[in-house]
C-alpha cells in the first residue's frame, strides 16, 4: 500500500509526481516537462533550487492548479488528536456524559479538526476568506472526498456549514460538551421493561442475569412471565408482555449500563483487577530500607525437566529490590529459605507482610519470624491488593523473563489453550512433551536465571515508583542504614528443619523419641520439654533446645542412625547423667546429712511452742503420785548417783558451745547422772515401733551382702528374708540408685 506523502509548502518534480495528484503527472521525467512547458522556473518567488541532497528544484505549494490544491489539502485530515480529546474529557461536565453521548461529541471534534487542517492547509489567495473554505470542506465531506474516520461518517452523514461553524466555536471556548447528543437520553430509562411494576421486572431481569450470565432473552422473557404474568402494570395501566427482540435489546443496554456491578456479583476476581479502585502511593509510611518487606508465591510459566516450579518473591518496599527463590512445591521451608536469601544479601527487615497461604503462616514461619523479632503483618483473607507491590512484581517477573526461556508455557487460560493444541498435535506426531514445549531447564538452572535477571537487569531499570531511580542506586544511597545478620551460621541453625509435629518432645528415660528411633542426650534429664531440630545433613543427630528456642541445651544422638554400638552409647550416656546428677545433687546431699534425725520434729514443736508462747495456762494443784516401784527406782538412782560421785578422781568438763572445756563438779555430774536415767526410764516406758522406710530396708540388706561375701556368720532367718527380697521391685531400684550414685547416696 502506498504511503501518502504529507503536505508541505515546497515540493520537488519527482514529490510532485509521487501524489498522484489529478491533472497532473505521475513521473519525474513528465513531471519535469509539465514544470517546462509552465515554466515554473522562471517564477523566482515560488521556485528555488532544492536544499536538500540531490540537486534540482523545488517548487511551492501555490504553484500547483487550485483543483489538485484542494484534494491536497483534503488529504491531511483525519481523526482527532488524543489531546484535544484528553483536553475535551478534562472540561467541566464531561465527567456527566454517558458513552453514546461522549462517543458523539469525539466524532464532532474529529470533523473540527478535520476542517481545521484544511482551512490552514489550503492555499493562501485561491478562496476569499476561511468561509469559503470551510464550505468547500463541507461540500468535499458530504461527498465523501476527504479522509475521514468510520465513526465521524456514522455519527455525521451529512455536514452542513452552520453547523461546522458552531463547532468550531465551541471548541475555541472550551465549551465540547454542546457537540455531546444523547438521542436515547428522553426515552431512556422509560421503556416498559424499564418501569414495569415500579422496577421490579428490570430488578428481577439484572438477578437472573447476576445469578447465571449465559441465560438468554428467550429465557429471561419465560421467567418474567412466570413471575409477573402475562401483562406487566406501567404507570396505572396493564401492557402485555414485550416481544423478544425488547428483551433482547433491554439486556444489551443493561449488561453496558451495569457492567461494573454485575462483574462485581458474578466475578469477584476480575472486578478486583480490572475497577476497584486501587489507588497510588500506597507506598509512602514506608520511609527507611528494610523497613517493610511483602512475600507472595506464584507459579512460574515455565516447564523444566522435572516439572512446573513454584517462584517465591520478596520485595523491599524502599528500595524495590527483588528475591526470588525456585521451589518444587509450595511449602514453609521454601519461606524461610527465601527469608535466608534476603536477609544474606539486604541485612534485618523490620516487619514482614504476607498472605493467609499455608507456607506463610506455618508454625516454622511464625516461630522463625519470632526468634529473628520479625514484625508479620498478614492481609485480609481474598484482599491481594494489600501487598499489590509484590503481586505487581511477580507479574513483571512472569511478563519479562519467562517468554524467553525454554518450556515457555504462556500467561493465562488462553494461552495454555493455544499450547495444549500444539500439545495434541505434537502428539500425534509422536512427540515427547520435551520437544514439543523446548524443555530444557533444571530447576537450578531456572534459579540462576532468576538471580541474574534480578540483579542484572530489574533493579537497574528506572523505576516508575522510585520517581524514574533504580532500586539498586535507592539501595545504594542508604546502605548505611542496613542491619546486618552478624552470625549467619545461627540463621541457618533457626532454619533447620524441626522433628515432626510441633517440635516439642518430652525427655524420657530411654530418650527422646522422633520417628519411632531414641535420641539420647545424656545432659537433658528425664522429663525436661524440649525443641527439636533435626540435621539436614545427619539423621541420627538432632538439636535440642528449650520449648521457646532461647536456650540450646545440647545435641542428641541416635545410636541405631550415628553407626553408634547402642550398648556402649546407652552405657556412656547413664555414666554421664549419673554424673551430671551426683554434680547437681552434691550441695543437695551435704546439707542432707547435716539435718540429723529428731532435727524435722524438734523444729516443728519448737515453732509451734513460738506461736503458742502468748498463751499462759492457769497453775494446776499437783498431787504427788507414787508406787512401790518408782520408790525403789528413785533409791536406785540415788545410790548410783552417790557411788559415781565418790569414785570421781579428775575434775569433768562439759564442753561448750564454742569448743572450750568448763570443769564440771561433783554435785553437776550427780544432778546430770540423775536426769540421763530419769530420760531412759522415761523413754523406755513411752517407745514407739516405727515402720521400716524401703531406703532402710535396702541397708539391712545391702549389711547382710556385705557380710555375707566377707564370709560371715548370717542368721537363717536374715538369709531367706534377703532371697526374697532381691526379687523384689524395690531392691532392684535401689540398686540401680546405687550404682549410680555410690555410698555417699546409700548413707546420706
Amino acid at each position: 500500500m502506498r504511503k501518502t506523502p504529507q503536505p508541505t509548502s515546497w515540493y520537488s518534480a519527482a514529490e510532485l509526481a509521487g501524489l498522484h495528484l489529478p491533472g497532473l503527472p505521475t513521473t519525474a521525467r513528465r513531471m519535469a516537462d509539465f514544470i517546462a512547458r509552465e515554466g515554473w522556473d522562471a517564477d523566482s518567488a515560488r521556485a528555488r533550487p532544492r536544499l536538500g541532497r540531490g540537486g534540482g528544484m523545488e517548487y511551492r505549494l501555490d504553484l500547483i492548479p487550485t483543483g489538485p490544491q484542494l484534494l491536497l489539502a483534503a488529504r491531511a485530515t483525519g481523526e482527532a488528536p488524543l489531546p484535544m480529546i484528553a483536553a475535551a474529557a478534562a472540561e467541566p461536565g464531561a465527567e456527566a456524559l454517558n458513552a453514546a453521548a461522549a462517543s458523539a461529541r469525539d466524532a464532532r471534534l474529529a470533523i473540527v479538526h478535520a476542517a481545521n487542517a484544511y482551512v490552514a492547509g489550503y492555499p493562501r489567495g485561491a478562496l476569499a476568506n476561511d468561509t469559503a473554505a470551510l464550505a468547500l470542506f463541507v461540500a468535499l465531506y458530504n461527498a465523501r472526498s476527504i479522509k475521514m474516520p468510520a465513526s465521524a461518517l456514522t455519527e455525521v452523514p451529512n455536514l452542513s456549514l452552520r453547523s461546522l461553524q458552531r463547532w468550531i466555536a465551541a471548541t475555541r471556548s472550551a465549551n465540547t460538551s454542546a457537540l455531546a447528543v444523547d438521542r436515547g437520553a428522553a426515552r431512556r430509562g422509560r421503556g416498559t421493561l424499564d418501569s414495569a411494576n415500579d422496577g421490579a421486572v428490570k430488578l428481577h431481569i439484572l438477578a437472573l442475569t447476576a445469578r447465571q450470565p449465559h441465560l438468554s432473552a428467550h429465557h429471561i422473557m419465560t421467567m418474567v412471565r412466570d413471575q409477573f404474568g402475562d401483562r406487566l402494570e406501567v404507570e396505572g395501566t396493564y401492557l402485555p408482555v414485550p416481544p423478544l427482540r425488547t428483551f433482547q435489546s433491554a439486556l444489551k443496554a443493561w449488561k453496558t449500563q451495569h457492567h461494573v456491578a454485575l462483574t462485581a456479583i458474578t466475578n469477584p476476581d476480575a472486578y478486583k483487577s480490572k475497577f476497584r479502585l486501587a489507588g497510588t502511593a500506597t507506598d509512602r509510611f514506608c520511609t527507611a530500607i528494610n523497613a517493610l518487606w511483602m512475600i507472595d508465591a506464584s507459579p512460574a510459566d515455565v516447564l523444566c525437566l522435572d516439572g512446573r516450579s513454584s517462584v517465591y518473591v520478596a520485595i523491599d518496599l524502599f528500595s524495590r529490590r527483588l528475591q526470588i527463590y525456585v521451589s518444587k512445591t509450595p511449602r514453609a521451608s521454601a519461606v524461610a529459605l527465601l527469608i535466608r536469601r534476603a536477609i544474606a544479601e539486604w541485612g534485618m527487615p523490620d516487619a514482614i507482610k504476607t498472605d493467609n497461604g499455608s507456607d506463610f503462616v506455618a508454625r516454622d514461619i511464625v516461630r522463625l519470624f519470632a526468634a529473628l523479632n520479625i514484625e508479620t503483618i498478614t492481609c485480609r483473607a481474598f484482599h491481594p491488593e494489600e501487598k499489590a507491590h509484590v503481586e505487581r512484581a511477580i507479574g513483571t517477573f512472569q511478563r519479562d523473563l519467562c517468554p524467553t526461556l525454554p518450556g515457555f508455557i504462556g500467561h493465562s487460560v488462553k494461552d495454555r489453550k493455544v499450547i495444549e493444541e500444539r500439545k495434541a498435535f505434537a502428539a500425534r506426531l509422536g512427540l515427547p512433551d520435551d520437544r514439543t514445549f523446548c524443555v530444557e531447564l533444571t530447576a537450578s538452572e531456572l534459579q540462576a536465571y532468576c538471580d541474574r535477571w534480578a540483579n542484572e537487569r530489574y533493579q537497574h531499570r528506572p523505576h516508575a515508583g522510585l520517581d524514574g531511580a533504580t532500586p539498586f542506586a535507592i539501595a545504594q544511597r542508604h546502605a548505611a542504614q542496613v542491619r546486618a545478620m552478624p552470625e549467619l551460621r545461627a540463621l541457618d541453625m533457626l532454619l533447620t528443619p524441626v522433628a515432626s509435629g510441633n517440635g516439642l518432645r518430652i525427655m524420657g528415660k530411654q530418650g527422646v523419641r522422633i520417628e519411632g528411633d531414641y535420641y539420647l542426650c545424656p545432659h537433658v534429664l528425664p522429663g525436661t520439654e524440649t525443641l527439636v531440630r533435626m540435621d539436614p545433613n545427619d539423621m541420627g543427630r538432632a538439636l535440642l533446645f528449650t520449648p521457646d528456642g532461647a536456650q540450646y541445651l545440647g545435641e542428641a544422638v541416635c545410636p541405631t542412625l550415628a553407626g553408634v554400638d547402642p550398648v556402649a552409647a546407652v552405657q556412656a550416656a547413664k555414666q554421664a547423667q549419673a554424673e551430671i546428677l551426683f554434680e547437681g545433687t552434691r550441695h543437695i546431699r551435704a546439707q542432707m546429712r547435716r539435718i540429723k534425725p529428731r532435727d524435722m520434729v524438734d523444729a516443728m514443736l519448737r515453732q509451734s511452742a513460738r506461736d503458742n508462747g502468748t498463751l499462759v495456762p492457769f497453775p494446776a494443784p499437783l498431787a504427788a503420785y507414787e508406787t512401790p516401784q518408782l520408790q525403789a527406782a528413785s533409791q536406785a538412782a540415788s545410790h548410783v548417783a552417790s557411788n559415781t560421785a565418790s569414785q570421781a578422781t579428775t575434775p569433768t568438763s562439759f564442753l561448750t558451745f564454742d569448743g572450750s572445756s568448763t570443769p564440771a563438779s561433783a554435785a553437776d555430774i550427780a544432778a546430770l547422772a540423775a536426769q540421763v536415767e530419769a530420760d531412759a526410764m522415761a523413754a523406755a516406758s513411752n517407745v514407739i515401733a516405727l515402720p521400716e522406710r524401703p531406703i532402710e530396708r535396702y541397708r539391712r540388706a545391702f549389711a547382710l551382702e556385705e557380710a555375707m561375701s566377707r564370709g560371715e556368720p548370717v542368721d537363717p532367718e536374715a538369709a531367706l528374708w534377703l532371697g526374697r527380697y532381691q526379687t523384689s521391685a524395690e531392691y532392684l531400684t535401689h540398686s540401680q540408685m546405687f550404682a549410680s550414685f555410690g555410698r555417699d547416696w546409700l548413707f546420706a
